[in-house]
C-alpha cells in the first residue's frame, strides 16, 4: 500500500516543500551552535539564541521568496535544482551578514555568530540538495522496482545524449534503464555518465546484444547517412527498435518532452549528404527578378517557391489550376515576398499570355505537368494537351513577352518512355531545345531554355511511401507491384536545390540530369518501413505482389542509349548530350497533333505519339 501511494503520488505542494527547508534551516543553525560552542550544551543555553534562529529563518524566507528555490520538482531534481539552492544560500548569507553588522554598529553585539552563520549556510546546501536526492532515488527506486522496465541504448554520449538521457530517466510514464552508451569520439570511450559507461561504437555491431535491450535512440547530430544506415540495419535485424533524438536546438524550443524522441523515418535513410550549391549565383540570378513558377501548388512547385523566396525576388508569380493547395500556398508565403497568385491552366494561351503580359517575368521554372503514370494511360488526350502541348504554349509566349530564362522539370520517366506520361514529357524536352536551337540560329536575343531532367522525389503527391505509410497505418497489407522493381529517389529540397542551381548555369538547350544516387528495391523499401513501424513482416503485416501497372518499368534510367554526359562545376549535376531534333519539322508536327488531338482516340493519338517518337515503347 505505501508503494502505491508512493508511485501513485503526483507533486508535493510548495508549502509542504518550504516547511521541510525550515526545518532543515532551524536544524543547521543548531548544528552551528553545538559546534561553536563544541557541543556544550550550558554554554549554548546561556547564550542568547534565539536572535540567532530568528535571523536565520527570516533571511531563509526572504531569499526563498527571492529566488523561488522551493519551486522544482522533487522527483526530478538535477544540477539546476543545486545551482537554485546555491543561490537561494548566497541571498540568505548576505541576508544575515548585513542584518548582522547593522546590529553589531547600532547595540554593539552579532545576531548570530559569524562562525555559527558560516557553519548554518554550509550545513543548509548539503542537507537541502542531499534531502531531494534521497526523495529522488526513492522514488526512482520504487518505481524501478513496480514498474516494467525499458532498456535502451543511446548512441552518442554528447550534449544531446546526456539531455535524451536525463528526459528518459525523468519519465514518470515508463521506467528507462539506460544500458550503456555507444560513442565514436575515443576520448569518451570507457567513460560514466550518470552511471552508464560508455562504449566504442563499433561494439554495437561486434557484440551480441543481451535480449533485453528493447530499443536504441540516436542522440547525435555528427552521423553521416551511410553510418545511420549501418546503425538501423543492425537494429532491425536484431528486433531493436530504433528512434531519434532532436536536435538540442528544436528541443529546447519544445518542452522537452519524451514525446519528441521521434521514430527514425525512411526519408532519414533514403536522404543523401548534403549538397553544396553555388548560393552566391543563384541569389544574381534570382535577386529583384520577376520569377514565374507554374504548377506553384504541387509538391515541386511549392518548395520551388519556398526556396526562392531564400534569394529575395522582387516578385513571385504562381500558376496553377489546383485552387486549393494554391490557395494554401498563398497564404503560408504571405508576408515574406510579394507574390501575385494565378488559377489558370498551361493550356489556355490567351490567359497565359494576358498573365505574362501584366507581369513581364524574368524567368520561368515550369513545373505543371501531369505525371501519374497509371491514370495517364487512360487520358492520353489530357496528358498530351498539359505536359506537351501547355509546354509548348508557355514556350512560345515566354519568347513573345522577353522572359530571360525558362527552366523546365522533366523526369527519368522521359528516358526510353514506355508510358504516356513518360512520352509525353519526353515530346515536351524535345520541342523546348529545338526551340532554343531554332531560335539561336536567328542571332537576335531570346528567351534561354533548359531542361532539367531527375527521378522520384520523397514525399511527393501520389509517391510510393506516403503510400506505403497509408498502408501500414491502416495494418496492410503492403501492395508491390513487382519483386525486382527499383526506383531512383531524391529528397524534394534537393530536387529543387539542383533545379535553381541547374538553371542558373544554363546557357541554353542543355538537358541537366541529377545524381540520383543508387536505385532501390521497392521491396527493399516497403520492408523496411515496416520494420520501422516496429512492425513484424509476415506477423503483423504483409507484402503482396500485384503485377506491374501500365506503362510501369521494372527500372528507371536517367540516359537513352547512345547519350552521354559531360559535367559541370556541380558534381552532382550533369549535362545529358541527347538527340537533337529539326524545329520546324517537329512543330508541323505537333501542329496536326494540335489539331487532331480532341478528334482522336487514344490509340489513334499513341500512334501519333510512336510516329513522333519511335523509341515509345508502350507497355501493356
Amino acid at each position: 500500500m505505501v508503494t502505491e501511494a508512493i508511485l501513485k503520488l503526483r507533486i508535493l505542494p510548495r508549502w509542504v516543500i518550504i516547511i521541510i527547508d525550515a526545518i532543515i534551516v532551524a536544524c543547521s543553525t543548531l548544528l552551528g551552535y553545538l559546534l561553536r560552542f563544541n557541543f556544550n550544551w550550558s554554554s549554548i543555553v546561556n547564550y542568547n539564541i534565539i536572535s540567532g534562529f530568528i535571523l536565520s529563518l527570516g533571511a531563509f524566507f526572504g531569499s526563498t521568496l527571492i529566488t523561488k528555490s522551493h519551486s522544482g520538482i522533487v522527483r526530478y531534481t538535477g544540477v539546476h535544482d543545486g545551482k537554485r539552492l546555491l543561490t537561494m544560500l548566497l541571498v540568505m548569507a548576505c541576508i544575515m551578514f548585513g542584518a548582522n553588522y547593522i546590529h553589531l554598529g547600532w547595540k554593539g553585539q552579532v545576531l548570530i555568530p559569524f562562525s555559527v552563520a558560516l557553519i548554518s549556510l554550509l550545513a543548509n546546501f548539503l542537507l537541502l540538495f542531499q534531502y531531494r536526492l534521497l526523495i529522488k532515488n526513492i522514488f526512482t527506486y520504487y518505481k524501478t522496482t513496480h514498474q516494467s522496465r525499458r532498456s535502451i541504448y543511446i548512441y552518442g554520449a554528447g550534449e544531446l545524449g546526456i539531455l535524451t538521457q536525463s528526459i528518459l530517466l525523468a519519465s514518470s510514464d515508463i521506467n528507462y534503464k539506460i544500458e550503456a552508451f555507444f560513442e565514436d569520439d575515443p576520448r569518451k570511450v570507457g567513460k560514466v555518465i550518470n552511471g552508464v559507461k560508455i562504449l566504442k561504437s563499433d561494439e554495437l555491431f561486434r557484440t551480441d546484444l543481451d535480449g533485453r535491450t528493447n530499443e536504441l535512440i540516436i542522440a547525435t547530430s555528427r552521423l553521416s547517412l551511410s553510418r545511420t544506415n549501418e546503425i538501423v540495419d543492425t537494429c532491425l535485424e536484431r528486433g531493436i527498435k530504433v528512434r531519434s533524438a532532436p536536435s538540442i536546438d528544436q528541443w529546447v524550443k519544445g518542452d522537452f518532452s519524451i514525446k519528441e524522441i521521434k521514430n527514425v523515418k525512411i526519408e532519414d535513410l533514403l536522404g543523401r549528404e548534403s549538397i553544396s550549391l553555388n548560393n552566391d549565383a543563384v541569389a544574381d540570378e534570382i535577386q529583384y527578378r520577376c520569377v514565374c513558377v507554374t504548377g506553384a501548388a504541387g509538391s515541386i512547385g511549392s518548395e520551388l517557391v519556398r526556396q526562392l523566396i531564400r534569394f529575395a525576388p522582387n516578385r513571385l508569380i504562381l500558376i496553377d489550376q489546383n485552387e486549393s493547395p494554391l490557395y494554401e500556398l498563398q497564404r503560408e508565403i504571405e508576408g515574406t515576398c510579394s507574390a501575385n497568385v494565378y488559377v489558370a491552366d498551361i493550356t489556355d494561351s490567351t490567359r497565359i499570355k494576358r498573365i505574362f503580359n501584366k507581369e513581364l517575368p524574368s524567368i520561368v521554372f515550369h513545373a505543371a505537368a501531369y505525371k501519374h503514370v497509371p491514370l495517364m494511360e487512360h487520358n492520353v488526350n489530357e496528358a498530351l494537351k498539359t505536359n506537351l502541348l501547355g509546354t509548348r504554349n508557355l514556350a512560345n509566349i515566354s519568347n513573345e513577352v522577353g522572359v530571360k530564362k525558362f527552366v523546365m522539370v522533366s523526369t527519368d520517366k522521359a528516358v526510353k518512355p514506355t508510358s504516356v506520361m513518360g512520352c509525353s514529357k519526353r515530346l515536351a524536352e524535345m520541342y523546348v531545345q529545338s526551340f532554343n536551337n531554332f531560335l539561336s540560329t536567328l542571332g537576335d536575343e531570346h528567351t534561354v531554355f533548359v531542361t532539367t531532367r531527375f527521378g522520384n522525389v520523397l514525399g511527393s503527391n501520389g509517391s510510393v511511401i506516403p503510400f506505403f505509410k497509408k498502408q501500414i497505418t491502416n495494418g496492410g497489407p503492403v501492395t508491390v507491384t513487382h519483386p525486382e522493381i527499383t526506383r531512383y529517389f531524391m529528397t524534394i529540397p534537393e530536387a529543387c536545390q539542383l533545379i535553381l542551381e541547374a538553371g542558373t548555369m544554363g546557357r541554353g538547350g542543355e538537358v541537366f540530369i541529377f545524381d540520383m544516387g543508387q536505385s532501390i528495391k521497392i521491396v527493399d523499401l516497403a520492408k523496411k518501413m515496416i520494420q520501422l513501424s516496429g512492425l513484424e513482416l509476415g506477423k503483423d503485416i504483409d507484402i503482396i505482389f500485384t503485377g506491374l501497372r501500365e506503362g510501369e518499368k521494372l527500372y528507371e534510367e536517367l540516359l537513352a542509349e547512345g547519350e552521354n554526359t559531360l559535367p559541370t562545376h556541380n558534381k552532382k549535376i550533369m549535362i545529358a548530350k541527347v538527340a537533337e531534333y529539326d524545329y520546324h519539322v517537329f512543330e508541323n508536327s505537333l501542329n496536326e497533333l494540335h489539331s487532331n488531338i480532341g478528334n482522336k482516340s487514344d490509340s489513334e493519338l499513341i500512334t501519333i505519339m510512336k510516329q513522333l517518337l519511335p523509341e515509345y515503347l508502350k507497355i501493356k
